[in-house]
């Protein structure tokens, strides 16, 4: 039996059916954006051109803070275009490689240069603040131990490295103390703090005198040894998690590092100095973090990173000057650090490992207290509860 031969010609259904795929084709080509520019602009959040002028100071004054090593490198790069300045900048060198031991014996704290009124805009941006449980007496050193890290420890720097004012928000009792500020030396008068960070932060030019003025210095074993030898009132403030703790760094989270950190309990524990638990909520909340878990390529390459370098590179993302979803500058979320009840240690030359653990439980308890305390005030958007990583 023969096949009907094909008459090459269109039906009228056959007409219809080509006229409407076409028409939903045509369609599909209206929506979709071909100007990238347009496509950018529908996924980027703009900042309105209306915000208050104060709103706008806050946002300058992080935003200069965390370009802060760019703008002093390029601002030593132009002096040095100037050939008139060459000796003294050589004079500014040798001086600070060579001489300056700041770094390691307290800095040069200037509590003016931490009370000026960037630091309130600084503060203010987030808001950062902070929560006094007890009185310090003045009378002996402190070892301050600051959980989380996050990416940078912001919360960090504007509690222990500058009076800023920032209020903070009312809590239940028995626990509320009224509004507090970023002022350190108003709450705690008599204690003259020191947050610590990574030696190679001193190598930078005009950099390092910053922060020396805040009273930051080298994070080295002897430098801690130094200050605590100052007498009493002298306080160090130690960001246990480290670079490890970095790259845990998540809104919701609460990943810390600390079980093997054992050298800031023995360090206290030589020194006769009470250890302070600080828990800053929020701190982990300002950035968002590329996803990096265990066994990833990108984990692999930081941590190797940090092996080479001493620190490591999170890949992180914030907003921008203009926009609030795209850029590095820290979402304006709230932080708050709860400066925990002190826990005294017996002073011990030589601390067996034993007697370390057992400070060192103390401390994890005291901690954990914190945080059951507070993480339904200042943690109400957790992803999960408190976790001692290792």
């Amino acid at each position: 039996m023969s096949e009907p031969k094909s008459t090459g010609k269109l039906t009228a259904e056959s007409r219809n059916i080509s006229a409407s795929s076409l028409k939903d084709r045509l369609s599909k080509l209206t929506v979709t954006p071909i100007n990238p520019v347009a496509a950018l602009h529908a996924n980027v959040n703009f900042v309105p051109s209306h915000i208050p002028r104060k709103r706008r100071l806050q946002m300058l004054a992080v935003a200069g803070w965390s370009v802060m090593i760019v703008i002093t490198t390029v601002v030593f790069l132009l002096l040095c275009s100037i050939p008139p300045l060459w000796p003294f900048l050589a004079i500014y060198l040798v001086w600070a490689r060579c001489f300056d031991d700041s770094p390691e014996h307290g800095g040069r704290l200037s509590p003016w240069f931490r009370s000026i009124r960037y630091w309130k805009y600084f503060a203010d941006y987030y808001p950062a603040s902070f929560l006094k449980e007890a009185d310090l007496p003045a009378d002996r050193p402190y070892v301050f131990g600051y959980h989380p890290h996050g990416i940078i420890g912001m919360g960090a720097l504007a509690t222990f490295a500058t009076e800023g004012n920032a209020n903070l928000p009312t809590i239940p009792a028995p626990y509320s103390q009224g509004p507090k500020a970023t002022g350190f030396s108003t709450a705690f008068p008599g204690i003259k703090p020191h947050l610590l960070t990574l030696t190679t932060n001193f190598n930078m030019p005009f950099y390092r005198d910053i922060l020396l003025a805040l009273g930051v210095c080298s994070v080295s074993k002897q430098s801690c040894s130094n200050i605590l030898k100052a007498g009493p009132g002298s306080a160090i403030t130690i960001v246990v998690g480290g670079a490890a703790e970095s790259l845990s760094a998540r809104p919701g989270t609460a990943d810390l590092t600390l079980r093997r950190r054992l050298g800031f309990i023995k360090l206290a524990i030589q020194h006769g100095a009470d250890l302070v638990p600080v828990f800053s909520f929020g701190e982990n909340d300002i950035y968002e973090q590329m996803p990096n878990e265990k066994g990833t390529t990108v984990y692999a390459l930081q941590r190797k990173f940090q092996s080479v370098f001493g620190f490591t590179l999170p890949l992180f993302h914030g907003r921008g000057l203009l926009n609030y979803n795209l850029g590095l500058m820290p979402y304006r979320r709230r932080i708050v650090a709860v400066i925990g009840k002190p826990i005294h240690v017996e002073q011990c030359d030589k601390p067996d490992i034993e007697a370390v653990v057992r400070v060192q439980k103390m401390y994890i308890e005291e901690l954990t207290r914190i945080w059951n305390t507070y993480k339904d005030e200042f943690a109400k958007a957790r992803l999960q509860e408190l976790n001692i990583i290792d």
